[in-house]
């Protein structure tokens, strides 16, 4: 199925090619919310955040993700971490700032439930690296998660392919004017109508 947009920031399609631990709205699996870093979850800076400092929520993401746990939903974090490739950053400093963005989250009463960064650089190959589906194929198989039944969220074409790469139900583009929260508003509501049947194939959500 050709992807196609209907609105600003959201894109969805059948799930794609690549094998999958869970398909098909298996109900003894998990239905998950896979999401990018940077500009869905926290503020882009110049460059890349390689410090604590550097490191802010965007408004509103911690309370739409504490909206994903109330529902029952995984929330795992997805991110490329190419600074510790290109040695602008250590592995250790990149958790440092994980842990932080943990206790910024846990104050608004939300957490993660699974985190997966890819440290090698484009020029490596990895096969973990988005827009290639490793971390979601590897999360689906540690949290027994149905990708065909689960959302990508993210800022960029490269996280929106790596969604169709892994099978997911929808792949979803936020920006300044659509939000993290609008996202997952949206996502909840159109799962809600294909729950009784729990027929997930991949279409694009109409407002």
């Amino acid at each position: 199925m050709k992807r196609r947009k209907e609105k600003r920031g959201m894109a969805a399609r059948k799930g794609g090619a690549g094998e999958k631990p869970r398909t098909g709205g298996d109900i003894l699996a998990h239905r998950a919310f896979f999401l990018d870093r940077d500009g869905v979850i926290n503020y882009k800076v110049a460059g890349y955040v390689t410090r604590v400092e550097d490191f802010h929520l965007l408004p509103g993401a911690a309370e739409a993700i504490a909206r994903i746990n109330a529902s029952g939903w995984l929330v795992v974090l997805v991110t490329n971490q190419s600074v510790i490739g290109r040695g602008l950053a250590t592995r250790e400093r990149v958790d440092e700032i994980h842990r932080h963005m943990l206790s910024l989250l846990a104050e608004k009463g939300a957490h993660l439930d699974g985190i997966y960064l890819c440290p090698h650089t484009p020029w490596d190959g990895c096969p973990c690296r988005k827009p290639e589906p490793g971390m979601l194929l590897q999360a689906a198989r540690d949290l027994d998660i149905d990708l065909g039944a689960s959302v990508m969220i993210g800022d960029s074409d490269t996280d929106l392919e790596a969604g169709r790469r892994a099978g997911t139900w929808l792949q979803i583009k936020v920006d300044d004017g659509f939000t993290l929260g609008d996202a997952v508003e949206r996502v909840l509501a159109e799962a809600r109508v294909v729950d009784d049947d729990r027929d997930m194939e991949g279409g694009a959500i109409r407002g």
